[in-house]
């Protein structure tokens, strides 16, 4: 099971939430820690969770929740209401890029994802969601690509998930040469299933749009053909008129 898969069963499922999105992230400033302030539990990793209350009228959520290190469990830590989110910053509204802001009411959060593939995803799920759900105050998305503030294409969120996949499987290698074999090759082999299925379904998106052009350049044949034919028709008949 991956990470945020277990943090959807852990944290979010006995709540009756369901999590829509995550992304795991890091600071990209250093938080300030009081003079007086004594040790910490350690290195930790951190995610910002996008949820939403399985009960009428659904209520959408904003947590952070935290792994810390040699521990299985999963910590929740702050969480925001969807009204107090002020604003989403995508930094770089011209690439894709790791980084994004997050602006509430009474915080601001600097982040770096952990790749620019999952930054994009959360920011395209919040967007749509926010769209969906949201009252008449919906937070701001300043400095965002076009791509994740449109209705999502098809074929641009399949081929996210597969960026993400790949991005998970990496890791996934990396973690599991620590692992008994056994275990380890169950995990690729699942991580593998789930890119397989991710590209047949971006692959099946782009033959259907390739069928549509196919039919479209084929009606304007027919039509130039018809144009033609008529230019012809109508030469000859000018012709034999003059004559």
């Amino acid at each position: 099971m991956s990470a945020k898969s277990a943090i959807g069963k852990e944290v979010f499922t006995p709540r009756d939430e369901k999590m829509l999105a995550a992304v795991q992230v890091r600071r990209r400033t250093k938080k300030k820690i009081p003079f007086l302030a004594t040790g910490g539990q350690g290195e930790y990793m951190t995610y910002i969770c996008l949820s939403v209350t399985n009960k009428k009228p659904p209520q959408l959520s904003i947590t952070k929740v935290k792994q810390f290190e040699g521990s299985s469990s999963f910590a929740r830590r702050s969480q925001w209401s969807m009204d107090q989110l002020r604003q989403v910053n995508g930094i770089d509204p011209n690439r894709d890029c790791p980084e994004f802001d997050l602006v509430f009411d009474n915080a601001s959060d600097q982040w770096v994802a952990g790749s620019a593939g999952e930054k994009c995803m959360f920011v395209q799920v919040l967007h749509h969601t926010c769209q969906r759900h949201s009252g008449e105050r919906k937070p701001e998305f300043v400095n965002c690509q076009s791509k994740l503030l449109g209705e999502a294409c098809s074929v641009n969120s399949v081929m996210l998930r597969c960026k993400m996949f790949l991005h998970g499987m990496r890791n996934t290698k990396v973690s599991s040469q620590k692992r008994p074999p056994k275990k380890g090759n169950s995990i690729l082999h699942s991580a593998a299933d789930s890119v397989t299925s991710a590209v047949q379904k971006a692959s099946q998106a782009l033959n259907e749009r390739g069928e549509r052009l196919g039919r479209a350049e084929e009606k304007t044949g027919e039509l130039m053909n018809s144009a033609q034919q008529f230019a012809d028709t109508a030469h000859k008949l000018a012709m034999k008129h003059k004559s």
